[in-house]
């Protein structure tokens, strides 16, 4: 029986001629990943070991991006932590504010990600990295303070589920529609640790950012990594960011999925998942009038150029909702400079919004945006659970940038396709 794109890499890492799913096994690892909430932990987790020490200081990266620039005592204590190990170990991928970005964002567009490579993060939205070809997971802390001792991790083998895409998407839909609607039709556990590996001529039509966003959504279907293969358009992404050359892997033709779904691009339409779970998906078709306070476009699963291009290109000329408060979050401050020159941040600004500097902050509820009780709020970050953003009462909704900025303009969930009237491009 033949391997699937994930087993290929994790056999490779393990330097075993194959795996099946169900093995134990033990990989190298080439990056592991810690940000500010999560690298303290792994920190002093470490300081039991008898090994002192980092295993190689270029293939560490600790982004402190969740609580920053530190928003109370509690928060600037973590950030110090992370620093002072930072420079005691010499890391050479220590990024500090003011050129630093929400890691998933980060490390790919600063060339950190190559295709084949086994990477762990101590952040469950790791898995952003499969939209270059890699294997990337999240880990808790105490597996991330093993890597940086050891360049090992365990893993079981995943099995894997396989989606062929088809088609084209139809503006103003994107990769958050699409992953939306995955989501939405197999559950929250439909992919549970299992490997969702994307195949079939339509991922011709997406873009990276459309490729890191549904990698990066994999985690909220269960899902162990979320991987696409390594075309012409990944292999640019690449290059333009002065990537390693990485090692390429492909699926057998007789590989193993315990399921196959086909999805046609075309097809799919604007998507909202409702509170409070992101397999509460819905269409346009089956979304009443409901009311909202907020809007966050931002996070590591929407913060990239594109994404502020699609709600700037619903802004402009035009002014949000009063009473709405609408926060734009570019993910890195390449983004950000790019935004200003391209003249996107003064759309934003004239049109009522505000403007952050490169954090997760409201997304897990830490700070630029913290709902009060019986609030709702239009969000493309990647979860709506019970208390997510704020206060337990409140409510979050999951969208595109399009559909998140369409809505802060009418004060309600809106359809974007009503603000793009067909001459959308997608950048």
């Amino acid at each position: 029986m033949g391997m699937t794109m994930t087993q290929k890499i994790l056999a490779a890492g393990a330097g075993l001629a194959s795996v099946r799913a169900g093995d134990l096994i033990e990989s190298e690892l080439n990056l592991v990943l810690g940000n500010d909430i999560t690298a303290p932990v792994a920190i002093r987790e470490m300081d039991r070991f008898t090994k002192k020490g980092v295993f190689d200081k270029d293939k560490i990266a600790l982004v402190p991006d969740h609580f920053v620039p530190a928003k109370d005592i509690k928060s600037a204590e973590n950030c110090k932590c992370v620093r002072e190990f930072a420079r005691k170990n010499q890391i050479t991928n220590y990024f500090e504010v003011g050129e630093m970005g929400i890691e998933h964002a980060l490390l790919p567009e600063r060339g950190l990600v190559s295709p084949g490579d086994v990477i762990i993060g101590a952040d469950s939205h790791t898995c952003t990295y499969g939209a270059l070809g890699a294997f990337a997971t999240g880990v808790g802390s105490t597996d991330m303070a093993a890597g940086m001792v050891s360049g090992k991790a365990w893993f079981k083998v995943p099995s894997a589920i396989r989606f062929r895409l088809k088609g084209a998407l139809q503006p103003p839909v994107s990769g958050k529609d699409v992953i939306l609607h995955i989501i939405g039709m197999i559950g929250v556990d439909g992919a549970l640790y299992q490997s969702m590996e994307f195949t079939g001529e339509g991922i011709a039509s997406l873009s990276m950012d459309d490729r890191f966003t549904i990698c990066n959504m994999a985690i909220e279907a269960g899902a162990k990594n979320g991987i696409f293969p390594v075309d012409e358009a990944a292999l640019a992404y690449e290059k333009e960011h002065g990537a390693q050359q990485g090692k390429i892997f492909e699926a057998d033709a007789d590989a193993e999925y315990t399921a196959e779904y086909e999805i046609d691009l075309s097809k799919i339409k604007p998507t909202v998942a409702f509170p409070h779970l992101p397999e509460n998906a819905r269409t346009f078709d089956n979304i009443p009038d409901i009311p909202i306070d907020q809007v966050v476009i931002g996070s590591c699963t929407n913060g990239r150029i594109s994404d502020l291009r699609a709600a700037a290109k619903i802004l402009q000329g035009r002014h949000i909702a009063k009473g709405i408060r609408c926060i734009v979050i570019p993910a890195t401050n390449k983004i950000y400079l790019q935004a200003m020159e391209e003249g996107l941040i003064r759309i934003f600004l004239e049109a009522g919004a505000v403007v952050s500097t490169p954090t997760c902050g409201p997304c897990l509820g830490g700070y630029m945006g913290i709902l009060a009780a019986g609030e709702r709020c239009v969000s493309t970050t990647n979860r709506n659970f019970i208390g997510r953003m704020g206060d337990v009462t409140s409510e979050i909704y999951l969208a595109s940038p399009a559909t998140a900025a369409a809505s802060a303009l009418c004060g309600k969930i809106a359809d974007p396709t009503a603000f793009t009237g067909g001459t959308y491009e997608r950048s």
